[in-house]
C-alpha cells in the first residue's frame, strides 16, 4: 500500500466555493484510469486548512464511495487536539480508508517530543496502519532514530514515513526506520534524487502523478537513463507549480483540470490567477499529457 505513486486529490469547488461533489468523483476516476497506484484525501493540496470538520468528512465519504476499494485509499489527518484527529481516523476507517497520514498539529509551538506524544496518541486511537509526516517545520528538526524508534515501540501500526524534504533528508528516515516505507512528496521535486535515496513511493497531486508514475516504472524496469530523461523533460512543469502551496493550488489544480476537463473555481483566500501564468499552465497541461503517453 505504500508503494506507487499516490494522488493526493485537489479540493474542487462549484461557483459559490462550495465543495463540488461531482468534480471530486471526476478527480477520482480520472486518476484511477491514468493509472495512480492510490488515492490520498485531505493532504495540503486539498487546501486542508480551509475546509470544516464537515468538509473534511465529506471528502473523506465521496472519495471512499467514488473509489470503492479500486485503489488503496489513505486519508491524512489533521486537527488541532488529539480527540479531533481521532475522530477523523474513525471516520476515515468507516469510509474505507486503508491507512492513515499523520500531521502534526498546526496550534502553538512546542518541543518536538510534545508533538511526538500527541502522533503517538493518535496512532494508538486506530487500527489502521500509519504513516508519519516527517515535518522538521513542525517539530524544529526532522526525525531521529531514536524518535523512530520510539514511536515504532509504542505504535506497531507504524508503517510508513511521508517526507517533507528533499533527497537528503529522505536518506537518513530510510536507513533509520529499519524498514518502515519512506514515500516522498513535493509534488515530484528530486524525484530520481528520492528514488536513489531509497524512497518506495511518492504521494503527489494529479498533474504530475501520471507521468511521475511512467518515471517510476522506467526506474523499477532498470531503464535508467529513460527514467532520467522522462523526469527532465517533466522538471519545468513541476518547477512551475510547486513555486509554493499557493501557487500549486492555484496553478497546478488547472494543470489538472486541464487535463481531466473539468472547471476551476477557487475559495478565498486564493492567488489571483494571471493571464499569463494561465497561458503557462495550459502549455503544461499539454506537455504533461504528451509525456503521459508511452513512447512510440
Amino acid at each position: 500500500m505504500y508503494h506507487g505513486i499516490h494522488a493526493v486529490l485537489y479540493a474542487l469547488f462549484q461557483q459559490d466555493e462550495r465543495i463540488d461533489p461531482e468534480a471530486i468523483r471526476a478527480q477520482v476516476t480520472h486518476c484511477v484510469a491514468h493509472g495512480c497506484d492510490g488515492i490520498t484525501v485531505l493532504g495540503l493540496a486539498t487546501e486542508v486548512l480551509k475546509l470544516s470538520f464537515a468538509e473534511r468528512r465529506q471528502m473523506i465519504e465521496i472519495v471512499g464511495a467514488a473509489l470503492g476499494g479500486a485503489r488503496p485509499y489513505s486519508v491524512t489527518i489533521a486537527g488541532n487536539s488529539v480527540a479531533e484527529q481521532s475522530e477523523m481516523a474513525r471516520i476515515a476507517a468507516a469510509n474505507g480508508a486503508d491507512w492513515l497520514i499523520l500531521q502534526p498539529p498546526l496550534a502553538g509551538n512546542y518541543d518536538a517530543e510534545v508533538y511526538l506524544d500527541f502522533l503517538a496518541r493518535v496512532a494508538q486511537s486506530t487500527d489502521l496502519p500509519v504513516a508519519l509526516q516527517n515535518a522538521p517545520q513542525y517539530l524544529g528538526r526532522g526525525l531521529s532514530a531514536q524518535d523512530i524508534a520510539s514511536l515504532r515501540s509504542r505504535c506497531p501500526n507504524l508503517a510508513a514515513i511521508k517526507a517533507e524534504d528533499g533527497a537528503e533528508t529522505l536518506a537518513p528516515l530510510v536507513a533509520a526506520g529499519d524498514g518502515l516505507a519512506v514515500l516522498g512528496g513535493r509534488g515530484g521535486q528530486e524525484l530520481i534524487a528520492c528514488l536513489q535515496a531509497g524512497a518506495t513511493g511518492f504521494v503527489l497531486a494529479p498533474d504530475i502523478a501520471p507521468v511521475a508514475g511512467r518515471i517510476l516504472a522506467h526506474w523499477q524496469a532498470g531503464r535508467i537513463d529513460d527514467a532520467q530523461r522522462l523526469y527532465a523533460a517533466a522538471t519545468p512543469a513541476i518547477d512551475f507549480a510547486m513555486q509554493s502551496l499557493e501557487h500549486l493550488i492555484a496553478y497546478g489544480k488547472r494543470i489538472f483540470a486541464e487535463q481531466a476537463g473539468l472547471p476551476v473555481h477557487d475559495r478565498a483566500p486564493a492567488l489571483v490567477p494571471t493571464p499569463a501564468d494561465l497561458e503557462r499552465a495550459r502549455h503544461w497541461a499539454a506537455t504533461l499529457a504528451d509525456l503521459e503517453q508511452p513512447e512510440m
